[in-house]
């Protein structure tokens, strides 16, 4: 009788333990499958603004964002005034724009952060948040932008930043929407369609 109560002892003990394993895993598969959502979105990083501060993508949730390399010396800086009209205009419905000034793209955005904020502020009147300069193409690619360009981590497409003011369209929930090619304005017709809810 003893022998029979202690091999039922022990059935008992490996069935709770088999149960514990099997909870565990299923604990496991659902932090997986939410640290991936995660990861295909732009609230994973925190990045500087141009004044040195931190700046964290999370802040945007239930935002529409449009993301931009910009430079100072080239032929499409006048954007600058475009996309500070698209800011006005929207940053009230859940919208605004990040400038990353890059100097990827013949040396186009030379100046230090101290001067591309005093140029934006002078010549075009920015008020929506810049960015430090970051290197948005090769070796030296700034985290944020493997994400925008590498299907396997934004989940839409491959690209590349062709020149100074790309655009990426970033959905509310933090997911690659579209990414605009650098000569189409800020505000073309497909930019205002996208935030117009």
């Amino acid at each position: 009788m003893k022998n029979i109560v202690v091999i039922l002892s022990m059935i008992l003990a490996i069935g709770c333990q088999g149960q514990e394993k099997k909870n565990k895993n299923t604990t496991d598969k659902k932090t997986t499958k939410k640290e991936i959502m995660a990861a295909n979105t732009i609230y994973q990083f925190k990045v500087k603004d141009i004044s040195g501060n931190d700046f964290d993508l999370a802040s945007l949730k239930g935002k529409k964002v449009m993301i931009v390399n910009t430079a100072s010396e080239c032929g499409l800086t006048p954007q600058y005034e475009q996309l500070q009209e698209l800011y006005t205009e929207f940053k009230d419905d859940n919208f605004t724009i990040i400038g990353f000034p890059a100097n990827n793209f013949g040396a186009q955005e030379p100046g230090s952060n101290e001067q591309i904020a005093t140029f934006c502020q002078r010549n075009y009147g920015v008020t929506f948040p810049m960015m430090e300069k970051i290197s948005v193409k090769g070796d030296d690619t700034h985290a944020l932008y493997q994400f925008l360009t590498h299907k396997d981590q934004n989940g839409l497409e491959d690209n590349e930043v062709k020149w100074n003011f790309q655009k990426y369209l970033i959905n509310e929930d933090g997911t690659l929407a579209k990414v605009i090619g650098p000569e189409t304005l800020p505000i073309d017709e497909t930019v205002i369609k996208w935030i117009k809810p």
